[in-house]
């Protein structure tokens, strides 16, 4: 009844027409940019953060802006992929598998709608399963002290690159420069200025905001410059919907699907590093096997469309709850959501809930509303959103790169943030042509102070003893979490990649036939 009371109160919260307004815009915007390939979640909040900030919004309204636009790029990935065959990021790339042979066959509209409609099914269960789970771990969260929230803080870092990762040393290398970054700046013990070079801007350390949307905006249009000339028009080919509005009896026979499928993905979402590309891969495969029996999966099969779908989504709810309950993000969309929360001066964990309900109660009610504007906007607005894939980007770079720029000169009003953006938008760019996860760098910049503190803590009050740091039960089972996380997708990774790939190659090869 209290978790009843308390989700009452958050609609009471959301239920503002500030609050409404925010939370289409953020839809609206969202599935845009989940439209466009190669954006994704994380790059679609990253480049609307500076407009929360410019817009002077409160806590409460910034945040269900950012998650309507987390959700809404959820839902619009799957455009791309059903469409032209081409994922808007990696978890929707199993959509493709079903997805493009149902658009081949005319029936472009019914994917998309029940793609929305599995999506929506698949956030909603998400939601409650985020309601009922995050009061428990805040619980659990209590216990931590020091030595255990260092241990946490070293599972977050080993587990980001996903169990889908192929090169830990890459993740690895990125959560150390994430690390060394949030080293810059007075240190808060001593009083002594860390890797400053002498520039007063620098004191107060880097800022992570300006880090965030340098890494990931302006990265984006770096990459472009670089392949201005290649295939800048290529998405400007008619793209045919049909008929919009899948069937009852479709829906009826996707139903059974969709909660098998949304159940798997929150679990995959709540797991350290396992994420969405394995909350649509393990729904995707998972649901072939178990209905798949008369070989139509790949071949433009509904159920194959509303697997993978309902599983991302899921995931992608499922990563907001060791966000919200520990202050470690599931995801790399939710590592950018804990930037927001920090410029905020919100600390996520245990406390939130208790200290600040209405941030957190307010945002789960906006969460529900947002899913459900996300299904009354994507289905008659499926033909208005397919269009977004004929704007060339060399129309929509230029505007990324605006936003960037006024955005955070209107946060800090500062020239020198400018500068250093700018120098994290080429340092994005060479990472991200060398195949180095950028979210490790922003996780280490987030948490590295926190961590650093806990760690110096823990050994203060042990006398420097770091036997302390693995002699609790809890420190214990984190740091074997922490291993069995970072050596997994050594095992693993290489295999799962190579199935999700082969999967592709295998629908490809049979719309060919």
């Amino acid at each position: 009844m209290e978790t009843l009371s308390s989700l009452a109160d958050g609609f009471i919260i959301a239920l503002t027409w500030q609050n409404l307004l925010l939370a289409l815009l953020g839809c609206f915007l969202g599935t845009i940019m989940g439209a466009l390939p190669g954006l994704g979640p994380s790059n679609g909040v990253a480049i609307l953060i500076p407009l929360a900030f410019t817009l002077g919004l409160g806590a409460t309204p910034s945040l269900i802006l950012l998650t309507s636009v987390y959700y809404g790029a959820m839902y619009g990935g799957r455009i791309s992929s059903i469409l032209l065959n081409i994922p808007g990021d990696e978890p929707a790339m199993m959509t493709c598998l079903d997805g493009y042979p149902m658009a081949q066959q005319g029936r472009a509209g019914e994917a998309l709608s029940l793609s929305g409609v599995a999506s929506f099914v698949g956030a909603f269960l998400a939601t409650w399963g985020l309601i009922l789970l995050a009061p428990q771990l805040v619980k659990i969260a209590l216990l931590f002290g020091p030595a255990e929230y260092f241990a946490l803080f070293t599972l977050a870092f080993a587990t980001l690159g996903g169990v889908a990762s192929t090169n830990q040393a890459k993740t690895a290398f990125a959560a150390a420069l994430g690390i060394g970054l949030a080293t810059v700046g007075v240190d808060t013990q001593t009083g002594v200025p860390r890797f400053t070079f002498g520039e007063v801007h620098l004191y107060d350390g880097i800022d992570f905001l300006v880090a965030i949307v340098g890494l990931f905006a302006l990265s984006e249009v770096f990459l472009f410059l670089e392949h201005r000339h290649g295939n800048a028009d290529a998405n400007s080919s008619k793209v045919s919907v049909g008929r919009l509005m899948p069937s009852f009896s479709l829906l009826k026979s996707c139903t059974p699907t969709m909660l098998r499928t949304s159940l798997l993905g929150f679990i995959a979402g709540v797991l350290p590093g396992a994420g969405a590309s394995l909350g649509s891969f393990i729904s995707y495969t998972f649901e072939k096997k178990l209905v798949d029996k008369e070989g139509t999966f790949g071949k433009g099969d509904p159920r194959g469309v509303a697997a993978p779908e309902a599983g991302n989504n899921a995931a992608a709810g499922g990563a907001l709850v060791p966000m919200l309950a520990l202050g470690v993000p599931g995801s790399g969309t939710t590592a950018v959501l804990l930037a927001v929360l920090l410029a905020l001066n919100i600390t996520p964990g245990p406390l939130l809930f208790t200290q600040q309900p209405d941030v957190v109660w307010g945002l789960i009610a906006a969460l529900f509303i947002a899913n459900f504007m996300l299904l009354a906007m994507n289905i008659p607005m499926i033909g208005l959103f397919t269009r977004v894939l004929l704007i060339p980007p060399r129309i929509l770079m230029p505007i990324v790169a605006m936003v960037s720029f006024v955005g955070i000169y209107g946060i800090s009003g500062s020239s020198f943030d400018l500068l250093v953006m700018v120098g994290f938008g080429v340092l994005g760019w060479v990472l991200r042509k060398l195949d180095v996860p950028l979210v490790p760098i922003i996780l280490g910049t987030l948490l590295g102070n926190a961590m650093e503190n806990n760690l110096r803590r823990a050994i203060t009050i042990s006398n420097g003893d770091w036997f302390t740091l693995i002699d609790s039960p809890l420190s214990l089972t984190l740091w074997s979490m922490a291993i069995i996380g970072f050596v997994l997708p050594i095992i693993f990774g290489k295999v799962l990649k190579a199935r999700m790939r082969h999967m592709k190659k295998d629908e490809e090869g049979s719309v060919i036939d």
